[in-house]
C-alpha cells in the first residue's frame, strides 16, 4: 500500500488518469484509471487556498518514504512564504487534519521578509531545506526547545551540530510584524511564537517527519529523498 501511494505522488504531473507505456513485442495495455492520492488527501484536508500543492505533495512524499519515522505526524514550513504569512503546518496524517498553521522564522542571513539562501555550514546563520526527524525535548537558553536530526548529507545534516532546533521565541510573535514589517530571524532555527512552542513540539516531538520547504530545484537535483520525484 506505501509503495502504491508513493507511486500516485509521483504522477501528479499527469492528468486525472494515466497510460502505462507498452515495451517492444508486448500487447497495448489499456489506459487504467488511477487516483491521484495527494491530491485526494490534500482535498479531504481541506487546504486549498491555505497550503501550496507542490510544497505538500513532496512533503508527503518524502514523509512515505522515511522508514524511520515513528510517529504519524508530518510537519512543512514552506519558505516560498513570506514570513508575515502562516507558513508552518502540522498534519496529523492518520486522522487526516491539520493541527497547527502558524509564522515561522527562519535564518537571519536567509533572507528578510523572505527565505531565499539556505545552507548547511556551520556559522552561516541560514535555515536549511529538507527532511528532518524530530527527536528530543530539553530546556535551553530559548526555553523549551526540540532537537533536529537532519536527514540529507549535504544539505541539513549538520543540523545538530548547530544547534538548529525549534523553540519559542519574542521575534517570532505575530505582533513584531506589525511595528517591522516582516518577522524576526533566528540564528537558523524555525521559531515559533511562544504561545504556541510547547503545543506544537509536544506535537511534533519523538520522531515525526519535518519538511522545509522552498521553490529551489538545485535542492531537488540533490536531495536523497526526493531525487526521483
Amino acid at each position: 500500500m506505501l509503495r502504491f501511494v508513493l507511486l500516485i505522488c509521483m504522477l501528479v504531473g499527469a492528468a486525472s488518469g494515466s497510460t502505462f507505456n507498452r515495451a517492444e513485442g508486448e500487447k497495448e495495455v489499456p489506459q487504467v484509471k488511477v487516483p491521484d492520492r495527494c491530491l485526494q488527501l490534500y482535498r479531504e484536508m481541506d487546504l486549498e487556498g491555505r497550503v501550496d500543492y507542490t510544497a505538500f505533495r513532496q512533503a508527503v512524499t518524502g514523509y512515505y518514504r522515511i522508514g524511520e519515522r515513528k510517529r504519524e505526524v508530518l510537519t512543512l514550513i514552506d519558505f516560498s512564504k513570506p514570513s508575515t504569512q502562516e507558513r508552518l503546518y502540522v498534519f496529523d496524517m492518520k486522522r487526516k487534519k491539520m493541527l497547527f498553521s502558524s509564522v515561522v522564522s527562519h535564518g537571519k542571513n536567509s533572507g528578510n521578509n523572505y527565505a531565499t539562501s539556505f545552507s548547511n555550514e556551520d556559522g552561516s546563520l541560514k535555515s536549511s531545506l529538507g527532511f528532518y526527524l524530530t527527536e528530543s525535548t530539553y530546556q535551553g537558553k530559548n526555553g523549551y526547545s526540540l532537537i533536529l536530526e537532519g536527514l540529507e548529507k549535504g544539505i541539513n545534516d549538520h543540523a545538530r551540530r548547530r544547534a538548529i532546533v525549534v523553540h519559542g521565541a519574542a521575534y517570532a510573535n505575530p505582533s513584531v510584524i506589525r511595528n517591522g514589517g516582516r518577522l524576526g530571524r533566528s540564528f537558523g532555527c524555525p521559531a515559533v511564537p511562544e504561545k504556541l512552542s510547547r503545543p506544537i513540539i509536544d506535537a511534533i516531538k519523538g520522531g515525526s517527519v519535518m519538511y522545509i520547504y522552498a521553490d529551489k530545484p538545485d535542492y531537488l537535483a540533490q536531495s536523497t529523498v526526493l531525487h526521483t520525484i
